[in-house]
């Protein structure tokens, strides 16, 4: 206690003293003079007692609680505070993804993106900044952790690969209010899936910290660089430290600095680029070998100089990354579960266009059947996107589809594609309708993967639009090994089950033989024809 606040405690209770025997005296007369009236001898002792109460207790709350309360004060205002903007944005992000999260069917992934934003949350509520020591195994990361901490914490000297996990530690840095997390990560570009396996936890604690020790016992090596580069456009402070300078000459050190700063310029601030010498090798004097301390405090100081000027920034930033990248992930498992739904719905439709073409012969109402088909497949991908669209306009969207495949002249190439492919598989000539039917497959196939894409993009085409988006569809899905699957395929589905597999010269029906040699290219033509005429007509209705 203060010489101050003790001479004030002496004083009180000296006070204090004095009212206690002039009370005693005070009603020692007053019992005499007010003997007849005890009525009022009472109110007056009761009056008496409550001054002496309230002066008692205002000298206890000045004595010991006003000197908490304002120490508390006082913290709060030294306690350091996350920028305001930044904690709102994450705050923000980890909301929508908790409303993402229940549109995950998978429960694993679902659990794990919750635990996942709960953690999030759990750092910015505390506010611990944390340090991660990474690269490779024999840089000497475990050693520079010790020297920081100052006590063993983990083997040194030993070969690659000793740290297996991701190991933490405390650590206070002179003049930071928050705790500080050492966090040693197992070391990187390691031999075998064991390796490969550490080197992705590794990479996966970088990319959480709020300031990352870049450890390096040589020169940089492009294997190296990668990774460092990669952490820094997603953000991440850096600090590059070439340990183990004791074994290096004092002229060779300054040229190995001076190569480091070149190549990770525009990644890593020339400062920032610190040699040390975290497990200095022993030396012999006199005889007597000697080992010498760490020499790690150029690196203190830049860390300490920097988690002051940039501390709560460094944290700020990590947290709001952090929730974006978990919204990044949540929006990816939504996108990939919406495509698989999407890609089941157009493989239905494929082979039910294809049965449909293959036992209606007549081109009008082939064109009819695929434009209600079309539609239909629309409303229903559209559907798994959160977009309700109606038949109408399920059925505007098909056919300026199915007019962009004709003017691109993907329908001519489609057929010759699949007549190629199932005269190849099958051998002889087929049927007309045989290959009628799986064009139209393939060409539902191409339009239903073009409306994916333009509902995976809020019903845009992109800059390209419709044209630069089927003609990407129609490259992606003519590939040889795709080709291959999808023919036999529509051989198991269509071909076989109808029984279009028979050879021209069996066939007695001459409406198949004509069908059998019109040429392709007339086969389109018609086709666009009758699209054409039919757009018109929708139109005008």
């Amino acid at each position: 206690m203060r010489l101050s606040r003790l001479l004030t405690l002496i004083a009180g209770l000296a006070l204090i003293l004095g009212l206690v025997i002039w009370l005693i005296d005070a009603l020692t007369r007053l019992s005499w003079q007010l003997y007849a009236y005890p009525l009022l001898s009472q109110l007056l002792l009761v009056l008496i007692v409550t001054l002496l109460a309230v002066l008692i207790g205002a000298l206890i709350y000045y004595l010991f609680v006003l000197p908490r309360a304002s120490k508390r004060r006082q913290q709060a205002r030294r306690q350091p505070r996350v920028p305001a903007e930044k904690t709102e944005a994450a705050e923000e992000t980890l909301k929508a993804v908790r409303q993402q999260v229940s549109q995950i069917q998978d429960e694993v992934a679902r659990q794990e993106l919750l635990q996942r934003s709960r953690e999030i949350e759990q750092n910015l509520a505390r506010g611990n900044l944390q340090i991660v020591v990474f690269g490779t195994g024999s840089a000497g990361k475990t050693s520079l952790v010790n020297a920081l901490i100052g006590r063993m914490a983990g083997k040194v000297g030993a070969a690659m690969g000793t740290t297996e996990v991701g190991e933490t530690y405390s650590l206070k840095l002179k003049g930071l209010q928050r705790e500080i997390l050492l966090i040693d990560t197992p070391g990187i570009l390691e031999a075998g899936v064991a390796g490969t396996e550490r080197e992705q936890l590794a990479r996966q604690l970088a990319t959480e910290a709020d300031l990352l020790l870049f450890v390096l016992d040589n020169d940089l090596r492009q294997s190296e660089y990668d990774p460092l580069q990669t952490l820094a456009e997603i953000g991440k402070r850096s600090l590059v430290i070439l340990n183990k300078s004791d074994l290096y000459r004092e002229e060779d050190l300054d040229l190995i600095l001076a190569r480091l700063q070149a190549r990770v310029r525009g990644l890593v601030a020339p400062a920032d680029v610190i040699a040390t010498a975290a497990n200095p090798a022993a030396i012999v004097v006199d005889g007597e070998t000697l080992q010498p301390d760490p020499d790690i405090m150029p690196l203190i100081r830049r860390m300490v100089a920097v988690l002051r000027a940039e501390g709560e920034d460094l944290i700020a930033d990590n947290i709001l990354l952090q929730s974006q990248r978990l919204g990044e992930k949540a929006r990816y498992l939504i996108d990939a579960q919406r495509r698989r739904q999407a890609e089941k719905i157009v493989d239905r439709f494929q082979w039910i266009s294809a049965g449909v073409i293959a036992v209606t012969p007549l081109p009008v109402v082939d064109l009819l059947a695929t434009a209600a088909i079309n539609a239909q497949m629309v409303v229903e991908i559209g559907r798994v996107y959160g977009c309700d669209i109606n038949m109408e306009r399920g059925r505007e969207l098909a056919l300026s589809l199915g007019k962009t495949l004709v003017s691109l002249g993907i329908v001519k190439g489609a057929m010759t594609l699949v007549a190629t492919a199932l005269e190849f598989s099958l051998g002889g000539m087929l049927a007309g309708r045989a290959i009628q039917g799986v064009s139209a497959a393939y060409l539902t196939r191409i339009a239903g993967k073009s409306f994916i894409e333009y509902f995976r993009h809020n019903q845009e085409w992109g800059d390209g639009g419709m044209t630069e988006v089927v003609q990407r569809q129609f490259q992606l899905n003519r590939k040889d090994e795709f080709m291959r699957a999808f023919v036999q395929q529509a051989i198991t589905r269509v071909i076989k089950p109808l029984n279009l597999d028979r050879d021209s010269s069996d066939t007695q029906d001459p409406a198949l033989l004509t069908e059998v040699r019109l040429p392709l290219e007339l086969k389109a033509e018609l086709l666009k024809a009758e699209l054409d005429s039919e757009l018109d007509d929708w139109h005008r209705s």
